[in-house]
């Protein structure tokens, strides 16, 4: 389904009728990987809905880059054209800092939050301060021939966990100033009751985060996967359904 979201070609899927259910995806991710997951909660009597955030999937490409409060401004507008009430909303990594922010501003018209592997903290670290400068380092060789497969290189394997290197254009920036922002400090803010769903070996965001934000959401309670990873919704997504089904 197709829809114009403030002047944004939006692309994206609804399945099942009955309460709302809105998921918004991660980063570099689409509706496509959550198939699985909303057709087993729209079972339960669940319309899910799930669009291509502006920037990714079939939606629309950024003409300047956004920051996380333009996605935030989108969202609302997203909500507004569907004229969503009382709905559920669960946010994945990138997804999750987004869906955190939207429900410290409109607690009055959500039901739950579930956050999954959610990137709120994105606070400064010794060894992060370490890779933002072997990244400027390696910038310094843009002129050479091949740059792009040593940057890529470098990226593989010495940052690793990183996304920035797949990323083109406009996007890049958006992916610096969506990470240089720490949601962390605005989650006692959300009163909303809150269900926090991680992999214990998840390493894109390690589970030291969800005990976290459960420590600082006073009305929320961590959910352990044992043995999962980050990508809950594409190796996990019966799981993850059953973990939401269950305390929704």
């Amino acid at each position: 389904m197709e829809i114009v979201v403030n002047g944004i070609k939006t692309n994206y899927q609804v399945f099942g009728e009955g309460k709302s259910f809105l998921i918004l995806h991660g980063w570099n991710s689409n509706c496509d990987r959550w198939v699985v997951f909303a057709e087993a909660i729209a079972e339960k009597g669940y319309k899910v809905i799930v669009p291509d955030l502006p920037g990714f999937g079939k939606s629309d490409a950024l003409t300047i880059p956004w920051n996380t409060n333009k996605y935030i401004t989108w969202i609302e507008a997203f909500i507004e054209e569907l004229n969503l009430k009382e709905y559920y909303i669960l946010g994945h990594s990138f997804g999750g800092a987004l869906a955190a922010k939207i429900i410290i501003k409109h607690p009055q018209e959500v039901k739950k939050l579930f956050l999954v592997s959610a990137a709120v903290v994105r606070k400064k670290t010794t060894r992060k301060n370490f890779f933002a400068k072997i990244s400027k380092f390696v910038r310094l060789f843009y002129f050479l021939p091949y740059y792009g497969l040593f940057r890529k290189a470098v990226y593989k394997f010495i940052i690793k966990k990183s996304d920035y290197v797949y990323v083109e254009g406009i996007m890049k920036q958006t992916y610096l100033n969506v990470v240089a922002e720490d949601v962390s400090f605005q989650l006692p803010f959300i009163k909303v009751p809150t269900i926090i769903i991680w992999g214990d070996k998840d390493t894109d965001t390690p589970i030291e985060n969800g005990r976290f934000i459960n420590e600082k959401i006073k009305n929320s309670k961590l959910v352990i996967i044992s043995g999962a990873g980050h990508g809950l919704n594409i190796k996990q997504p019966e799981i993850l359904a059953e973990k939401v089904l269950k305390n929704v």
